[in-house]
């Protein structure tokens, strides 16, 4: 996946507002990759952006060798749909199906059968097999969080975007969600995209990219707490 000169503005003339300035990007299959930056210096936008879940005002994002601006409606929902998972904070699972229909849920709206094989493992791995009866409100936060990531897995999507997919969990579950997900990228193939404002958080990732009002500022490869914290600061006063 790469982003390709990304620009995103809102509004028009003397009150436009860019939110992502002119973006060069590129990610490796299987890379986990975190995003961090100061409040309001784009990551959300910038994720949404490479999602397909907006359309930059410039510039353009490709998945796969497929360039999302050439795509229409139905072919970008279709992509979303197969190609691409996603991870939130609020974990978005639906409160009158069970478990294992939320995982399934995507494959079930598109019309694909589930691999049952490839199910199993996830669920295995995520520790939900006694848990696929049970509903939301019967899960912990963390039980909760570990079904979206089943779910956002099974499509076998090339990427995964994770909105500070810890920030409502206790620390021993946002650490075995971290785990996950990195698991995700070393295991499975799938590439992890996070976006957090957690510098603990941000050493599981490959690397930690730095944006400071929209652009590029900095990358911390192999990161460390220690890192993050200090190429944070220099970001906060750029």
């Amino acid at each position: 996946m790469e982003a390709i000169g990304l620009v995103r503005r809102f509004g028009e003339g003397e009150t436009a507002v860019t939110a992502v300035a002119g973006v060069d990007l590129g990610f490796r299959r299987g890379e986990f990759v975190a995003v961090m930056g100061p409040s309001g210096s784009g990551k959300s936008t910038l994720m949404n952006l490479l999602a397909g879940l907006d359309t930059p005002t410039e510039g353009r994002v490709v998945v796969e060798g497929t360039d999302l601006s050439g795509l229409g409606d139905r072919q970008l929902t279709r992509l979303r749909r197969e190609r691409v998972g996603f991870v939130f904070q609020a974990f978005n699972l639906m409160p009158a199906l069970t478990a294992e229909q939320n995982v399934l849920l995507p494959l079930k709206l598109s019309g694909r059968r589930p691999d049952r094989e490839f199910f199993d493992e996830i669920v295995r791995s995520l520790r939900l097999q006694d848990r696929l009866g049970h509903r939301p409100a019967e899960l912990s936060g963390g039980q909760q969080q570990r079904v979206a990531i089943a779910r956002a897995l099974l499509a076998r999507p090339a990427v995964v975007f994770a909105d500070e997919p810890t920030g409502a969990l206790d620390v021993s579950s946002g650490h075995e969600i971290l785990g996950r997900l990195r698991e995700a990228g070393t295991r499975l193939g799938q590439t992890v995209v996070m976006v957090t404002h957690d510098p603990v958080a941000a050493t599981y990732a490959d690397r930690v990219l730095l944006l400071s009002d929209g652009a590029l500022h900095g990358t911390v490869e192999r990161p460390t707490t220690r890192a993050v914290l200090a190429a944070m600061a220099g970001a906060e006063g750029a």
